[in-house]
């Protein structure tokens, strides 16, 4: 669908900075029921660009003139957060967006607040919750709440903080809530029990339109062989495997590292860093695998990956979709697999008939990725951009543009993709050498 003739000329650079040239039926529903409605519950599988449907949006409701946080949008979890915040970023409106999440300390957030400049916040609800008791912000000017994921939002572990939260956010008239999956039942304090949906969900949201179901019937001393032989013969291509508990995705992680496939681990027991730099090296293509918990299956917008794994089978339906929706993102297609054992029926959430997928008699080994990912010990916070850094290894390290890849910069360090056949020689070059007059530490970036 071509792009709007109604948006205003915020919206329209905005779209030309993503490099957006048309919406999609379900972002163009969104954003005409928001001209005449406050609210909105809005119901689209993973994969079909939901947080542009809400962001966007907000370029006609914001106020130039209104200094203070007048959004709050409130998510599951830490990575989401940062997500939807280099979405806003990458928007680059008059509105600045400051993220608050678990991890680092509360006071270094406070300072990044930045006083009356902040327009929006988004965070958890634990440490929405914990600022608000703090008043580390002011909320009299906070009309727009956008609660993403909601129906995780809303489970009973976040059930007695969200309903504080909204509590302390009294001036707000505009919600927004966003999922793949619906909930029985939206509680009262949430205010959009009443609120129309927009259910784009097409089947209670199974991407099986653009996904293709595959069965691996085996036993469970065979399981790990098996999911060895299955991930070959992907021939390197990105790859999810989802475990049910963390013990398992670390058995799952030292099974597939010791027989040489080049893998991470993902759980929410890792620290904040490691779990940072996992995410960064799937994401970047430095690893093509990622082995993790239902921690991955929510929000997550992971370019490219072309098969999710059901190592264990998912706990319930909404699980099931959420998992499958990491894959076949917009009009991509992918492939799910489930790791059932003989004689063992599939719950009714799972696609009847699956073909049973043919595992090679002989496995080869993947070609190892292009990229490695490099630590650079400076940030946000020595006034580093992606662009600093982005020359400071063409220039100094003497590699072409098409051999940097993905650059994350977070405050106190970074993370750069080179290619791997140049790393030993680059981590030779930029040794002693300094980014914008300052010596910093640069080597191999370490994780699980």
């Amino acid at each position: 669908m071509q792009i709007d003739m109604k948006l205003n000329e915020m919206q329209r650079l905005a779209l030309g900075r993503l490099n957006i040239t048309e919406l999609n039926p379900m972002q163009s529903a969104a954003l005409e029921h928001c001209r005449e409605n406050d609210s909105m519950v809005l119901l689209s599988p993973t994969g079909t660009g939901k947080t542009l449907a809400f962001l966007l949006p907000l370029l006609r409701r914001l106020d130039v003139s209104v200094s203070g946080v007048q959004t709050i949008i409130v998510l599951p979890s830490r990575e989401l957060a940062r997500q939807v915040f280099e979405v806003w970023r990458a928007m680059a409106t008059p509105f600045q967006m400051t993220a608050l999440y678990g991890g680092r300390p509360l006071e270094q957030e406070i300072a990044s607040l930045g006083g009356a400049s902040t327009s929006l916040i988004v965070g958890t609800p634990g440490r929405l919750l914990d600022h608000l008791n703090r008043s580390s912000f002011s909320v009299d000017k906070c009309t727009h709440l956008i609660i993403d994921e909601f129906d995780k939002c809303l489970e009973m572990g976040f059930m007695d903080e969200m309903s504080k939260l909204i509590e302390k956010l009294p001036s707000v008239k505009s919600r927004f809530l966003i999922s793949a999956t619906d909930t029985d039942e939206i509680p009262q304090f949430a205010g959009a029990s009443d609120i129309r949906r927009l259910d784009y969900r097409q089947g209670g949201g199974q991407p099986v339109v653009r996904t293709s179901f595959y069965t691996i019937t085996t036993t469970p001393d065979k399981r790990l062989e098996k999911l060895f032989s299955l991930l070959c013969s992907f021939g390197g291509e990105p790859a999810i495997v989802f475990c049910n508990f963390r013990e398992t995705v670390d058995e799952v992680y030292r099974y597939l590292t010791k027989a040489s496939l080049h893998c991470v681990a993902y759980n929410g027991a890792m620290e904040q860093k490691a779990r940072e730099l996992a995410l960064y090296r799937f994401t970047s293509g430095c690893s093509n695998i990622l082995v993790s918990t239902d921690l991955a299956a929510r929000g997550l917008d992971i370019k490219d990956v072309k098969h999710v794994v059901h190592y264990q089978r998912a706990l319930s339906a909404d699980t099931f979709t959420h998992r499958n929706g990491r894959t076949a993102r917009w009009e991509a297609q992918g492939s799910v697999y489930m790791m059932t054992f003989e004689n063992k029926e599939l719950p009714d959430f799972v696609p009847s008939e699956l073909e049973e997928y043919v595992l090679p008699k002989r496995n080869t080994l993947p070609p190892a990725p292009e990229w490695t990912a490099l630590y650079v010990g400076k940030g946000k916070r020595d006034k580093l951009s992606r662009g600093d850094l982005a020359g400071f290894f063409i220039k100094k390290g003497g590699l072409k543009s098409d051999e940097v890849g993905t650059i994350l910069v977070f405050p106190d360090y970074s993370y750069v993709a080179v290619k791997m056949n140049r790393m030993r020689e680059v981590l030779k070059k930029v040794a002693g050498e300094k980014i914008k007059g300052v010596k910093t530490l640069v080597m191999p970036a370490r994780c699980k």
